[in-house]
């Protein structure tokens, strides 16, 4: 460890303890020793001068919160002394530079992909099965037992065979065996694909499409296009009852609103219109067998990194997220979108306090004003149910450092890099112009991610502080550590460790560049992320109401 604290930005008047502090030890900074008054953890920020009620906290360069209390010199920020405030905002940009990164050494890197005939190229080659309504998730998770084992895509379940032996331990009335049993290492499934070239067929179920509002399942229906038309999908078959607010004609409305030359094979069926349940499984396995035929015609060819577009997500973050792995996702977000790329940063609520850096970056003020207008909206709808963005944070946000939602946001802002802001995506709008778009999604990490995918993310990278196992049906999810800690304590999750910027290791740009070479190798399928080797399918499609 070079460093004991740090400041993150000239403007702060707090510090960040790199590792933990104790009350009483002088802590040297800047020609200066500031006494701490306060046992000060790893993670956490401690005052470099004393403060009055009402002063402003500031880190990022940015107001954070204000203090509650009276604040002595080296006293650790909590939520009893200090509370969550920001500065106000306006659409009116200010004069705006970006400095790209070099990448020459990038502009002639391919990745190995899925060419799609709209120009897309997927990182993955998959089958969707979707109900549109919450009533098909029956007949979906049948037809998911019918293919997956049978057509190789099963991932052996090491506990089956562990409460196996328990239970014969059991019924040999050997109760202290029970302790001491062990569960065998995951191991890969003996059983050979039959489509070499299919990821897998991914089955999601919701409980939408139908007795919410109109709005909810209009949305849904968009939701499930922008999954369909996703590069990493090669089809889809999609179930209906045939009577629920989310119907087909809506889905049809919205590919074509996407692409009014949509060439993808889309099967639908109707169980009211098909009769009995056995009609209509038996006509949605064949179609759908027929078509994972087809698409396993289709082979990875090279393809240029200005195919991909990646998703920046954080879950689970902690005090040092916003320093290590959310800046090392900005780093591959610059590179990116240098190289002509697509990014996409979602999370509106953790986007607070930072609205006015953001607005700067906006290229135009038709851009601008809609991101205005979005997250004005969005925090509205909070407030009016007695809510609101600062209330944002976790418990374990809050016990690892991040005391208010600004912190958090300030942090959380810095996967998107310095670049330009080309879009601002309402939920589910696709994700089209190269470099950076900003997407209106809650903060939540599921329903985020599955925003992400929708809006056509081939790629999504995950920070996290914490440990958090989320992934997504069609789009590989790398989870990025901002410590080392957790990557040692939880390897079955972490993908990419970026502790070494914590430990000064490792620069910044250093782990920008280990990131994309990883996000190359998985995008050409030689290494999986371990959110896919987990099978972790998340999907949570968000209702317009309030979630944060």
């Amino acid at each position: 460890m070079l460093h004991k604290v740090l400041r993150i930005h000239p403007e702060d008047n707090v510090l960040v303890a790199l590792t933990d502090l104790k009350k009483g030890e002088k802590v040297p900074f800047e020609g200066k020793d500031i006494l701490l008054t306060s046992q000060v953890p790893a993670k956490h920020k401690f005052t470099m001068q004393g403060m009055r009620p009402g002063d402003k906290i500031y880190m990022y360069g940015i107001i954070v919160g204000k203090a509650l209390l009276p604040i002595a010199e080296g006293e650790v920020i909590t939520t009893e002394n200090i509370a969550h405030q920001t500065a106000p905002y306006t659409g009116k940009r200010k004069p705006f530079s970006w400095q790209a990164p070099d990448v020459s050494s990038w502009k002639n890197r391919t990745f190995d992909g899925y060419h799609r005939p709209d120009g897309q190229v997927g990182t993955a080659n998959y089958w969707l099965v979707v109900p549109l309504v919450f009533c098909e998730n029956r007949n979906v998770d049948i037809m998911k037992q019918a293919f997956v084992e049978e057509l190789g895509f099963a991932k052996p379940n090491p506990y089956k065979s562990f409460v196996k032996e328990m239970k014969e331990l059991y019924l040999q009335g050997n109760k202290e065996g029970l302790q001491q049993v062990g569960v065998a290492t995951l191991e890969q499934s003996g059983e050979q694909k039959l489509f070499k070239n299919i990821d897998g067929i991914k089955f999601l179920t919701h409980n939408g499409g139908c007795g919410g509002t109109r709005q909810d399942s209009e949305a849904l229906c968009a939701l499930i296009a922008g999954y369909i038309n996703n590069p990493n999908v090669a089809g889809a078959t999609i179930l209906s009852l045939g009577c629920q607010n989310a119907q087909p004609a809506i889905l049809k409305e919205k590919l074509a609103n996407i692409d009014p030359n949509f060439k993808k094979p889309v099967i639908i069926l109707e169980q009211q219109e098909e009769g009995t349940e056995t009609q209509l499984l038996t006509r949605a396995i064949q179609s759908t067998f027929i078509g994972l035929a087809e698409a396993d015609q289709m082979k990875r060819k090279p393809a240029p990194l200005s195919k991909l577009t990646i998703g920046l997500e954080c879950g689970g973050s902690d005090g040092f997220s916003g320093i290590s792995a959310n800046p090392s996702l900005g780093q591959v977000s610059d590179i990116l979108a240098a190289l002509g790329g697509k990014t996409i940063l979602s999370e509106f609520p953790e986007l607070c306090g930072v609205e006015q850096e953001l607005i700067n970056r906006c290229t135009s003020d038709e851009k601008a004003e809609k991101f205005v207008k979005l997250m004005r909206a969005y925090a509205a709808s909070a407030e009016a149910v007695g809510s609101g963005f600062d209330m944002n944070p976790s418990p374990g946000n809050i016990k690892d450092g991040l005391i208010t939602d600004a912190i958090k946001s300030a942090g959380a802002a810095k996967k998107g890099g310095t670049s330009p802001i080309e879009d601002i995506l309402d939920y589910t709008e696709i994700a089209t112009k190269p470099g950076l778009s900003l997407l209106c999604s809650p903060g939540n990490d599921v329903e985020s991610t599955t925003a992400m995918a929708g809006s056509g993310a081939n790629i999504i990278l995950f920070t996290t502080g914490l440990g958090t196992p989320t992934g997504n049906p069609v789009t590989p999810v790398i989870k990025v550590s901002s410590n080392h800690k957790l990557a040692e304590k939880m390897p079955d999750i972490i993908d990419v460790d970026t502790g070494g910027i914590i430990s000064g290791e490792k620069t910044i740009e250093e782990m920008g560049v280990e990131l994309l070479e990883f996000i190359i190798q998985v995008a050409s399928g030689k290494v999986q992320a371990k959110a896919v080797l987990l099978n972790q399918d998340d999907f949570i499609p968000w209702k317009r109401g309030v979630s944060l």
